[in-house]
């Protein structure tokens, strides 16, 4: 039997996170405490989702030495998972938290180069992965030496499947994957300006350039906007979605808490605003979590009642 969801993580990353009393640029810095997790988006995503017990398969390249202490990390918290091995070294993203400020700094890697036939090889697992599969969850940076598009041609494989997709990419990768019209994707302010050419200052410009998106084919678009929440729209209905008031701890890992949290309510057939209000309460609930710590489903359950949501 397959996985319920299949998550992508093409450029996954071992992050490194260290916490200073106060970061002093360039000056000498001395650690605290250092956390090492795996990461990459996909694999946020699927973290959360084993969290929500949803049955996840974590999928992508790995490489190295690193690579296997992603692939064992996951194992350790019991997420299935299906790599293709690749030269290289898998990249270590870095994560430095101020606990005077609280304000993190991430410094992330390029990482590897992948090859022609490893890419064949990638989508050929894919294939098979994405039998029986509800959900493919695309997201995150690209490797080296893989095409823009080419979320564009896993999410036309996935249809072909009868599976659904979601995309959470920036820049050109996201204008080319909107182009396979996704069932849903989740880009926050700067990524839809990209998108669209241009500022938006308000929420009237936020929700006008997101119904562009649903005119292009996809059925719903989640705006995240940070510690403002979110816009939700699908064809007929949008929300405004204001989340509650937390310290803000950390932003790593709140928008693939969302995309996780949107994946678990589709599953469960809830509604858009149902969808809108579980987003943003896993999104907050991260947030304030330290380093790259995730929501769990009892903290997001107890939360949904604290999130605002207005018919628009």
């Amino acid at each position: 039997m397959r996985s319920k969801v299949v998550t992508v993580t093409l450029n996954p990353a071992i992050d490194k996170t260290i916490i200073v009393p106060r970061l002093e640029v360039g000056g000498l810095n001395r650690g605290e405490q250092i956390r090492l997790d795996p990461g990459g988006k996909g694999v946020n995503v699927a973290r959360v989702l084993k969290k929500f017990s949803i049955d996840v398969t974590a999928t992508g390249f790995i490489g190295s030495s690193q690579g296997e202490f992603i692939q064992g990390s996951l194992h350790d918290l019991g997420i299935k998972t299906d790599f293709v091995k690749v030269q290289g070294v898998t990249r270590t993203n870095l994560k430095i938290v101020d606990n005077n400020t609280k304000i993190t700094t991430e410094i992330n890697e390029p990482g590897f180069e992948v090859t022609a036939k490893e890419l064949a090889d990638f989508r050929e697992r894919l294939s098979h992965l994405l039998q029986d599969t509800s959900f493919l969850v695309l997201g995150g940076s690209l490797p080296q030496g893989v095409s823009e598009d080419v979320y564009k041609e896993y999410i036309f494989l996935a249809k072909e499947k009868n599976v659904q997709v979601i995309l959470d990419a920036e820049g050109e990768v996201l204008k080319e994957g909107i182009k396979a019209r996704p069932f849903a994707v989740k880009p926050n302010i700067y990524e839809l300006e990209g998108l669209v050419g241009r500022s938006l200052a308000t929420e009237k410009n936020i929700l006008s350039a997101a119904q562009e998106i649903v005119r292009e084919g996809i059925e719903v678009v989640v705006v995240s906007m940070g510690g403002r929440g979110a816009i939700v729209l699908s064809r007929d209905e949008a929300y405004c979605v204001t989340p509650f008031a937390i310290t803000p701890q950390s932003t790593v890992g709140a928008g693939d808490s969302m995309v996780a949290a949107m994946v678990y309510a589709f599953l469960e057939n809830k509604t858009l605003e149902e969808v809108s209000r579980w987003a943003v309460a896993a999104g907050t609930v991260t947030a304030s979590k330290a380093g790259t710590e995730v929501c769990s489903l009892e903290e997001v359950q107890r939360s949904l009642n604290k999130v605002h949501v207005t018919r628009i």
